[in-house]
C-alpha cells in the first residue's frame, strides 16, 4: 500500500481515543504520514516548526484553545496559512459551527460520529488537488527555467554581436551621458568601458571645439528624443592619445513600457579611410 506516500497529515483532538480511531481509519487506507496533537498549543507547534504537513484535521470542541482559534493562528502565519483545514464537529452543532469556520478559512467539514468512507474520500480528494497543483507548479517552474535559458543564449549571442561587430556602439541615456560601449567603442576611443561609462559625447571632444560639441550635442539629442529624421550625422572625436577620429552617426532610440524613450543606441563609424579617399591623398 504506498497511495499517497509522502504526504504528511495532521490530526488534532484533546480525545486520545478520538485521535487513536481517526489515524486508524487513515492507515487502514492510505500509506501518508501521520502526526497527532491533543492541543490547540501542540498543533500550532507542530505546524509552525513542520514545513511539510499538506493537510490538517482539527476538532473544533477543545479545552482552552478550540479549533476555531488555531485554525485563525494558522492562518496568520505565512508557512501555514496556505495549509487545508478541514474541521472536525458533532453534528448536532454543525449548523452553528459551519458559517463561523469558513470565515475563518476551514475548507471543509466531517461531522461525529465520522463516516469510514467520507473521511477516506474527502481526504483522497484533497490529496489529488494537492498533487496536481504540485505538479502544475512543477511544470511552470520548468518553463520558467526552460525560458530564463532561452533567454540567456539570446542574451550570450547579442553580447558576442555586439562583442565582434566592427562599428563603435554606445548605449547613451536621455541626458547624453554614456552607458555602456561596446570593444570597438573603447578601441577606437583608448579607453576601457569603465573609463567611456558617466562620460558624455561632448566629453570626447577635444577642448576648443566644445562649443561646436555642446551646439551638435544639443541638436542630436534633441532630433533622437523628438524621434525626427537625423539618421546620420558626422563628427569629430579626440581619442584619448589625442588622436582626431572622425566618425559618421547613425542613432536608435529603445523605448520603455510606457512608450517613453530610456535609451539612445548610437552607432559611430569610423571615418578615416573614406576621408583620406575623398581628399585625394596618393
Amino acid at each position: 500500500m504506498n497511495k499517497y506516500a509522502g504526504f504528511r497529515m495532521l490530526i488534532v483532538d484533546d480525545n486520545v481515543n478520538n485521535l487513536f480511531t481517526l489515524r486508524s481509519l487513515i492507515s487502514q487506507s492510505m500509506d501518508c504520514d501521520v502526526i497527532e496533537a491533543d492541543s490547540g498549543q501542540k498543533a500550532i507547534d507542530l505546524a509552525t516548526s513542520d514545513n511539510k504537513i499538506d493537510l490538517i484535521i482539527l476538532d473544533v470542541q477543545m479545552p482552552e484553545m478550540d479549533g476555531f482559534q488555531v485554525a485563525s493562528m494558522l492562518k496568520i502565519r505565512k508557512r501555514t496559512r496556505d495549509i487545508p483545514v478541514i474541521f472536525l464537529t458533532a453534528a448536532f452543532k454543525a449548523d452553528e459551527f459551519r458559517e463561523k469556520g469558513y470565515e475563518i478559512g476551514a475548507v471543509d467539514y466531517l461531522l461525529k460520529p465520522i463516516d469510514d468512507n467520507l473521511l477516506i474520500n474527502k481526504i483522497s480528494a484533497y490529496f489529488r488537488l494537492i498533487e496536481k497543483e504540485r505538479q502544475l507548479n512543477l511544470e511552470l517552474e520548468q518553463r520558467v527555467q526552460e525560458r530564463t535559458e532561452e533567454l540567456e543564449q539570446i542574451t550570450q549571442y547579442l553580447q558576442s554581436i555586439l562583442d565582434n561587430m566592427g562599428e563603435a556602439l554606445l548605449v547613451l541615456d536621455q541626458e547624453g551621458r554614456i552607458a555602456s560601449a561596446n570593444p570597438a567603442a573603447c578601441k577606437m576611443l583608448g579607453y576601457s568601458g569603465t573609463e567611456l561609462r558617466g562620460l558624455t559625447i561632448g566629453d570626447v571632444f577635444e577642448e576648443e571645439e566644445a562649443e561646436q560639441a555642446s551646439a551638435f550635442m544639443g541638436t542630436w539629442l534633441e532630433a533622437v528624443i523628438r524621434a525626427t529624421e537625423m539618421k546620420d550625422i558626422d563628427a569629430r572625436l579626440i581619442a584619448s592619445d589625442g588622436r582626431r577620429v572622425p566618425i559618421r552617426f547613425s542613432k536608435s532610440v529603445i523605448h520603455d513600457g510606457d512608450g517613453k524613450i530610456s535609451d539612445i543606441i548610437c552607432i559611430a563609424k569610423d571615418m578615416t579611410g573614406f576621408q583620406r579617399l575623398d581628399s585625394g591623398d596618393d
